[in-house]
């Protein structure tokens, strides 16, 4: 039997024996997954590129689910689903949203036969030709921004995702260090395998040791059987150790005998188990302060800091405020109908001036809240919970002092607009080019937005707040 036509079926299949019968007869190779750690070690032993997933009344939760876990992302699915469970808006979505396909029961099997076909020529497809850009980052992992600084993040992950070597990932706290994990991860050799996710701050301190490595069966009281850990888990895929900085000194010890050797041992366990596993870290805050004051062992840092990849805060790239806003903004609007059609101007210009402390997960928050407290057509600031007071809130004595501000701030706004471009700003500020020229000079704004005469400008002391997305 040829690998590539192996299926794998999950959900209630009781009803469906005769037509996995007559599938087996058309040449496929039936395998069921009970839960997602039994899809995963199928995948694991068998090119599975193609699933089968059975939804009727009966089931609990719907088994499509597994196709938002790591791992299985890869995988065509294709449904088999009561026409009256279409009626229902979650049971659609996640068909519409998860399926290379579906079929109503009672399934026919000839017909399901081409579905399949159908959907293991797309899973080739996807195979043979991997995505090789994040040009188009609204449909890459949601990684929405065309700015400069994202166009060098994007040209990062690929160099690094070639790679097989460690990365870390810093960057301040809502910015997407996950986010650029798993672009990492599926631009990497390693896409079709797992991608698993630690957060070293979350683990219960009298675990940590069991969940990253497991035990065997009786290591300790309560261990009833064995557990394969989270590292374990992640053969042949990668392993994201988010806020790395938080683990215990006692356990960076373990983790690091683990990075030189790429072996684990079981609590409990007799012999060193080999991994193939890859390993990602995430941090925002500095490790090698972290060192300095003995919180982080300095052999661990440079045995993850291998490569390195920065996300940038949003207040770095101001032109991607808005693109990112109107994202999230449909994103939100498809999960409930909603009569806000968008943001009004006065809006925009109040989010290009907030510094977003949070970054992008302050503005996703914000975006969520104003569709929900909205009452007119077009959000407001105060919908978003921002006030025009706050862009001014730096020392203004005269009234000259604020109109230069408000100046600078158009102009900073509109430059970001128009990707920096000094015609196409100065038309939409309804000045000659000359005349911007001379106040680019005067407010000492460089035209690309960032340093006049090498130097940086701070956008503190420059009557600006920049702005940015990630």
């Amino acid at each position: 039997m040829e690998p590539s036509r192996q299926l794998m079926t999950v959900g209630n299949i009781t009803a469906l024996q005769d037509t996995l019968k007559q599938l087996s007869d058309y040449g496929w190779s039936i395998h069921h997954a009970d839960n997602t750690q039994d899809a995963l070690e199928l995948l694991n032993r068998e090119a599975v590129r193609v699933g089968l997933a059975a939804i009727d009344a009966s089931t609990s939760s719907l088994p499509l689910e597994v196709d938002t876990r790591p791992g299985l992302s890869q995988v065509q699915w294709v449904a088999i689903i009561e026409r009256d469970l279409l009626q229902h808006d979650k049971a659609r979505d996640l068909v519409y949203g998860a399926c290379y396909a579906y079929q109503a029961t009672p399934p026919d099997a000839r017909r399901l036969d081409i579905l399949l076909e159908s959907a293991l020529g797309m899973a080739s497809l996807h195979e043979a030709h991997p995505i090789s850009t994040l040009s188009c980052p609204d449909d890459d992992y949601h990684m929405v921004g065309e700015s400069p600084v994202m166009q060098q993040l994007y040209r990062t992950i690929h160099k690094v995702a070639a790679a097989e070597a460690p990365v870390l990932i810093t960057g301040e706290s809502g910015t997407g260090k996950e986010l650029t994990a798993r672009a990492i991860h599926a631009h990497s050799s390693r896409c079709h395998g797992p991608f698993n996710v630690v957060n070293c701050g979350a683990l219960p301190s009298g675990l940590i040791q069991s969940e990253l490595f497991g035990h065997e069966k009786g290591a300790f009281t309560g261990a009833n059987q064995r557990k394969i850990g989270i590292i374990e888990s992640s053969q042949g895929g990668t392993l994201f150790l988010d806020e790395i900085g938080d683990l215990p000194l006692d356990m960076q010890v373990n983790l690091l005998r683990f990075l030189e050797n790429l072996k684990v041992f079981r609590v409990g366990g007799l012999q060193e188990i080999p991994v193939d596993v890859r390993v990602l870290a995430a941090t925002h805050v500095d490790l090698e302060k972290a060192v300095e004051r003995g919180e982080f062992r300095e052999d661990l840092y440079h045995r993850l800091n291998v490569l390195q990849v920065r996300t940038p805060a949003l207040r770095e790239h101001p032109e991607d405020i808005e693109p990112l806003a109107r994202f999230f903004f449909q994103k939100f609007s498809a999960e409930k109908p909603s009569r806000v059609h968008g943001f009004s101007h006065d809006c925009a210009v109040v989010m290009r001036q907030h510094p977003w402390p949070g970054n992008i997960r302050e503005l996703v928050n914000r975006v969520r809240r104003s569709m929900v407290m909205c009452e007119h057509r077009l959000i407001t600031p105060s919908d978003m919970g921002l006030e025009r007071r706050q862009s001014l809130s730096r020392d203004a004595d005269t009234l000259q002092q604020v109109r230069d501000m408000a100046e600078s701030d158009a102009i900073r706004a509109a430059l970001a607009r128009n990707k920096h471009k000094v015609l196409h700003a100065a038309r939409e500020l309804g000045v000659s080019r000359v005349t911007l020229y001379r106040l680019l000079e005067k407010h000492s704004i460089d035209k690309s937005g960032g340093s006049v005469d090498g130097k940086t400008v701070d956008p503190s002391t420059s009557g600006f707040v920049q702005l940015t997305s990630t």
